[in-house]
């Protein structure tokens, strides 16, 4: 064993596939490239995540409460990472990088058409944003896209390099 960089650990760790945020605030949708998450409950089901003050969906997110996170495949890594590289500030991510908005039935954020899965959220818990920008996310609604058989998602291990998902294996467990 030797050192390892302490502000590098989280490459190590990183839990779940990149995923997409979007929010709707003021009459304007946005998307965001996420991947500082992670499921903390199964019933309800609710999601910590992480989402900057520095992000321009961090506004909309605090102020309506309300998001959908889209799972994209590996298809749309490339869209993936040229959403997380601009800011909705500047854009409408949705036109500039070719995303289909479909309307969620719960919340107002839309869901992202080509991605495999949607879940509509919304804000459960918010103690802990002032201090660490950590939203409890309460899934409300969750919407999967059958012709995307098996989709493979990426996880990223920072600064551009990402992982596929590889092989499934099934071992014997006694939980669900």
């Amino acid at each position: 064993m030797r050192p390892f960089p302490l502000p590098e650990v989280y490459q190590l760790l990183e839990p779940g596939p990149v995923v997409l945020l979007t929010t709707a605030h003021q009459g304007r949708s946005n998307v965001m490239t996420m991947s500082w998450h992670m499921m903390v409950e199964f019933t309800p089901p609710l999601l910590a995540c992480i989402v900057s003050s520095a992000d321009f969906s961090f506004t909309a997110l605090r102020a309506t409460r309300e998001c959908v996170i889209a799972v994209p495949a590996l298809d749309l890594a490339p869209k993936v990472v040229e959403i997380g590289n601009c800011s909705g500030r500047d854009i409408d991510k949705f036109a500039a990088i070719g995303l289909t908005q479909l309307p969620a039935a719960l919340v107002a954020p839309p869901l992202v058409a080509e991605c495999f899965a949607n879940l509509e959220c919304r804000v459960d818990e918010t103690r802990l944003v002032n201090k660490y920008n950590l939203f409890i996310l309460e899934i409300v609604a969750a919407w999967s896209n059958p012709a995307q058989n098996d989709p493979q998602t990426i996880h990223h291990r920072g600064y551009g390099r990402f992982v596929v998902d590889g092989e499934t294996i099934v071992l014997p467990s006694r939980m669900p």
